[in-house]
Formats: structure tokens, C-alpha cells, sequence
């Protein structure tokens, strides 16, 4: 295993069985397209929430007593599921089966779209890292109303991830958005607003001040009218990017405050290459996750939890691959933490010690 820049290498003396056995046979789906392996996981685990007592029995075996409540919502384990996994909801059903104390689905956008073209997702696996320009593939915001109205009460948090169409100008995308929340409102336990994902041209500079304000108080505002028609009130989150410096970070923290943002999601994938430039995949274009976001995640989050004296919510992502991992970005102050590259590279047996790591 190669060490990644300013880390430590792999702290391990053995391979799980997910590792030895399942993870070769998945790698060479597709001729080693990894875009395959993930859409072959999604549906197996899609026919494994269809057998019964199956998630329930899960959850008791690999799940968390860590019960906690964030931004007022009850989350039976700290450990979700990151965003991008399951786009589109179509696995629901099964992610308490490994573990998983909540879901975040998404990111999902007004308008369906293909997202960019193939290959677009690519395993730097010396490096337990994935590099991806999937650029917001979804079925639209109404396929996932429709699927979410189907499955009524999951019984654990849903976080619901919206963005900006492809085809929306940037000018317009405050309704695209809204739009979308409007759709999905009743559905999700929180929303995760992602103005800081690399592969849709223009998104990040929502993260600007001016332009973070216009898109946060307009979301706020739709969803004190969805309230005030009778729809529990639901908590709004924005999920920033690694590569922001200390002062923009600060910038957006104050807007956020100000407009009554109930936590940060720290953090996305980021456009740089920490320990990795020397791999020959490393010059595709796309966001970085995996252990190399390690060290930024936990800095970002540390950064954000001092600056707001721990008032404002935390749920941790980037880097982890194993227990400390998750122990370092809750320590650094998050609340929550959630994971998806270190799924593909260690399996479900990772989330089942994550729980059993914590207090």
C-alpha cells in the first residue's frame, strides 16, 4: 500500500474476506470499468432490501447503540451513507442491513440528466482513492419524489443532496433548486444543498458569499411556506468543498449563520491531488475522495467546529477507510460522519466496526 503525502501509511495487518474474495471479482466487471462494479452493487443491494427481515436483522448485527440527535433529528447510528452512492434511491431498503444509521441520496437536480460521458469514474487503488466526473447523473427530482412516496417510512434519517441541472443557467439555478426542494420536501429527514461539486461547470462559485446568500434565502424561504402548509419543518445543510482557503471557508460560515443554516457537510471531493500526482491516472479530470482527503477533511472540519465554537453541526466526510479514520473527523468535531470510497476499497465489514469503535 502506498503512503500518501503528510500521512501515515496503512495501518493493517490483514485483508477481510470482502477484500480477498469479493473486491477482485467486482474490479474486473465491465473490463475494469468501476462505473459496473458500482452499478452491480446498487442492484444487489437493491434485491437484498427486498428479502424480508433482512435490513432489520442487519441493522441488530452490524448497526450502533451510538444513538444521537443532530439539528433534531434522531439518527440510530452516526455512520451514513455519503452522497453519490445511490443517486437515484433505489437501494433504500438494504443500507441498515451494513450498518448504516442514515442515507443521504443524490445529489439529485430539477431536470433528469445523463450526466458526463463514460468512462467517468476511475479506482487509484494503491491509494484507496477514487477519482470521479460522474457530473450529477439522476433521474430528476420528480423520479425521486415518486420513488420516495412508493416506499413510505424508511424508519431511519434520509438526507436528500439537490443541485444545480447541467442545463440551467446560472442566473436561473436559485429555482432549479428550489424547485427541487419543493418536489422532495416531505420526503427527506434533511437537505443537503451541494454548491461544491467539481464536475458541473460553474457550481462552485455558489459558494461565493454574494451568491450562497441569494440561494440559501430563497430555499429558507420556500421552506417556511412549505412548513406553514402543514409539512414538518426540515433541516437545510450546505456541503462545501476542500480546496476553499481558511477565509472563504469563513466567509461562507457567516452567511450561513446569518441565513439560519442548520450544519455544514465537510467535506466533497477535491480538484487538487495530495499524494497521488505520481499515479498515471491522476491527470483525469474530476473530484478526489478516498484516504488521500483524510488530512484535508479533518483540518476543514476542526477549521469550521473552532470558528463557530461547535454551534453549528458538523457531519464529517473524506478519507476514511478505517475506525480511526471516523474517530479522527469526530474528534476534530463532527457529529456525524459518512462514508462511500471507503466502502469500495474495504466492504461492508467497515461499517460494522466504525459502530462497534464508537463510545
Amino acid at each position: 500500500m502506498s503512503e500518501r503525502a503528510g500521512s501515515v501509511p496503512a495501518r493493517r495487518s490483514g485483508r477481510s474476506g470482502y477484500e480477498r474474495l469479493v473486491r477482485p471479482v467486482l474490479y474486473r466487471l465491465g473490463r475494469g470499468d468501476a462505473e459496473v462494479a458500482h452499478e452491480q452493487t446498487l442492484n444487489g443491494m437493491r434485491l437484498l432490501g427486498r428479502i424480508p427481515a433482512v435490513p432489520a436483522l442487519g441493522s441488530r448485527v452490524f448497526g450502533s447503540a451510538s444513538a444521537r440527535t443532530v439539528f433534531g433529528v434522531r439518527f440510530p447510528s452516526p455512520v451514513g451513507l455519503a452522497a453519490g452512492m445511490d443517486k437515484n434511491g433505489i437501494a433504500l431498503r438494504a443500507w441498515p442491513a451494513i450498518g448504516f444509521g442514515f442515507v443521504e441520496v443524490g445529489t439529485v437536480t430539477a431536470h433528469p440528466q445523463p450526466g458526463n460521458e463514460r468512462p467517468r469514474l476511475f479506482r487509484l487503488v494503491e491509494h484507496e482513492a477514487v477519482i470521479n466526473r460522474m457530473g450529477f447523473n439522476n433521474l430528476g427530482s420528480s423520479a425521486l419524489a415518486e420513488r420516495l412516496a412508493a416506499y413510505g417510512d424508511l424508519g431511519y434519517p434520509l438526507g436528500i443532496s439537490i443541485g444545480k441541472s447541467k442545463i440551467t443557467p446560472l442566473e436561473d439555478a436559485v429555482e432549479d433548486y428550489v424547485t427541487s426542494l419543493r418536489r422532495l420536501y416531505r420526503y427527506g429527514d434533511y437537505f443537503a444543498v451541494n454548491v461544491s461539486s467539481p464536475n458541473t461547470p460553474g457550481l462552485r462559485s455558489l459558494q461565493d458569499a454574494g451568491h450562497l446568500r441569494e440561494l440559501l434565502t430563497a430555499l429558507h424561504t420556500e421552506a417556511a411556506g412549505l412548513t406553514a402548509s402543514g409539512l414538518t419543518p426540515k433541516p437545510i445543510l450546505v456541503k462545501i468543498a476542500p480546496d476553499l482557503t481558511t477565509s472563504a471557508i469563513d466567509e461562507l460560515l457567516q452567511v450561513c449563520t446569518e441565513v439560519g443554516v442548520a450544519g455544514i457537510i465537510a467535506t466533497n471531493t477535491t480538484i487538487t491531488r495530495p499524494g497521488v500526482s505520481d499515479h498515471p491516472l491522476a491527470a483525469q479530470t474530476g473530484g478526489l475522495s478516498g484516504r488521500p482527503l483524510a488530512e484535508i477533511a479533518a483540518k476543514t472540519i476542526s477549521h469550521i467546529h473552532n470558528e463557530t465554537g461547535g454551534a453549528l453541526p458538523i457531519i464529517g466526510v473524506g478519507g476514511i477507510v478505517d475506525p480511526s479514520d471516523a474517530t479522527r473527523l469526530f474528534d476534530a468535531g463532527a457529529s456525524l460522519v459518512q462514508v462511500y470510497t471507503g466502502l469500495i476499497y474495504r466492504g461492508p465489514g467497515l461499517i460494522r466496526k466504525i459502530n462497534r469503535s464508537l463510545p
